[in-house]
């Protein structure tokens, strides 16, 4: 996803919709049931569509004090001195801790676990920690890495209620897979590289207080899960590592994300097909390329794929310096060959962006090139202001219809007058009392 969107922005509130299916006669549902985040942080249920304080959330733990077991990676012949290959060590410490109910998988401080690729599979027993304290470090050398998980270095799968957390690191080495890559070298033939942390086929997860750093590609993927929460997360990589995305979600439902810091080379965040009701709160991105839902029906799928966006909400943001503050763009796409104006393409529609404001590093401080055959519909702006250090600001629009209402700027009356085949009625429906467009 190699747009760059600039070096700094705050987002504080998304909630979105996201669909791909194989057929419009199918259709994705959730329970009415949603885990969310409360303002201090712990959990809180919404049903109906509101957010209300219950004592007890659908999340997996139990009140009250609960006897731990601990299990010692040390105690399965873990070194520690990020030399020695502790991978073995690692791998039995989990199988044990798994097979206990109430255990603590613990990763001691003031060492660091040199740790080749492992899928660490469930199910699990009951209320299982995983404890990071110390450094996890991936070995630096690609020659290295076991090539039965070309795209995964720590990837947990078929897990129920599990938290990790503990404060330490989870460190790719990744500075010799980005020199390797297409997109740094362009001798080279471009291939996958390993992602870092994977939460896959999994339920009421929670991610707290680590650190995420150098990963060989991606840092954190969450993919075909639901309802996980991640908090208090840092990730970490220099502006220029290729495809580094911070947190990568996929197919999943029902997750939350609060108070994470993600500076990378590519998308703070990333969202892609058949996820629904992501919420994130309080998020710093910089470096990086922003909050990002795309790569819908990449290389031309969606000739097979029906696919749309919709009910986003884009709230509170601080921009500071960023190359596309606000972007909605249908023909975008991460190859070296040009980009043609595509004959299909996911529908995007009900997207509100609220309360930004800040810098444009560029003149056009907010662009919806939205496609010919498949415009884009309900596109609302209310109190935005955009300005550019030099020059004036200005809005793009093509095929992209909606209204704004409040203090807007740069105008953006290109959105009642971007008219594109067939989307006429659209435009007659969405001259409605702009307080009904609540998402």
């Amino acid at each position: 996803m190699g747009r760059t969107l600039g070096f700094f922005s705050i987002l504080v509130l998304l909630i979105l919709i996201i669909r791909a299916s194989s057929s419009d006669d199918q259709r994705f549902t959730t329970d009415k049931i949603h885990f969310w985040f409360n303002g201090d942080g712990e959990q809180e249920q919404e049903r109906a569509g509101g957010l209300s304080d219950e004592a007890d959330s659908i999340l997996m733990l139990e009140r009250g004090p609960v006897a731990r077991v601990p299990v010692n990676v040390h105690s399965f012949g873990a070194v520690g001195d990020g030399v020695a290959d502790d991978t073995m060590a690692f791998r039995n410490a989990w199988y044990k801790a798994c097979s206990l109910k109430n255990a603590v998988l613990l990763v001691p401080e003031r060492h660091r676990y040199k740790v080749n690729a492992t899928n660490f599979r469930g199910p699990c027993q009951r209320h299982l920690i995983v404890q990071v304290k110390g450094t996890i470090v991936a070995p630096d050398d690609p020659k290295d890495w076991d090539p039965k998980y070309p795209s995964t270095w720590l990837s947990f799968s078929n897990l129920n209620g599990v938290r990790f957390q503990g404060g330490g690191i989870i460190d790719g080495s990744g500075s010799k897979w980005w020199a390797a890559s297409c997109k740094i070298d362009r001798t080279n033939s471009c291939k996958a590289a390993p992602t870092a942390l994977t939460i896959d086929s999994s339920t009421k997860i929670r991610v707290k207080g680590l650190t995420i750093q150098f990963a060989q590609q991606m840092h954190f993927m969450i993919y075909r899960s639901d309802v996980v929460r991640v908090s208090g997360v840092r990730i970490l990589a220099p502006k220029d590592s290729p495809n580094t995305d911070g947190i990568h979600i996929g197919e999943s439902t029902d997750v939350a994300i609060q108070n994470c810091h993600i500076g990378t080379g590519d998308d703070c965040v990333s969202i892609v097909n058949a996820s629904s009701n992501i919420k994130m709160k309080k998020i710093m991105c910089g470096p990086g390329h922003g909050i990002s839902i795309g790569s819908l029906g990449k290389d031309r799928s969606t000739g097979i794929v029906t696919g749309y966006v919709k009910s986003v909400r884009f709230e509170n943001v601080k921009m500071n310096d960023v190359e596309n503050p606000i972007i909605i763009d249908q023909f975008y796409c991460d190859s070296p060959a040009t980009c043609k104006n595509q004959t299909s393409a996911v529908k995007i529609s009900q997207v509100i962006f609220r309360n930004i404001n800040g810098t444009s590093r560029t003149p056009h401080a907010m662009k919806f090139a939205c496609s010919d055959t498949v415009p884009c519909s309900n596109i609302v702006l209310n109190n935005i202001n955009l300005e550019t250090e030099n020059g004036t600001a200005k809005t793009f629009c093509n095929c992209a219809m909606g209204f704004h209402y409040g203090i807007v700027q740069p105008t953006a009356d290109c959105l009642k007058s971007s008219s594109c085949g067939g989307i006429q009625e659209d435009a007659q429906r969405q001259t409605h009392d702009p307080t009904h467009t609540e998402l």
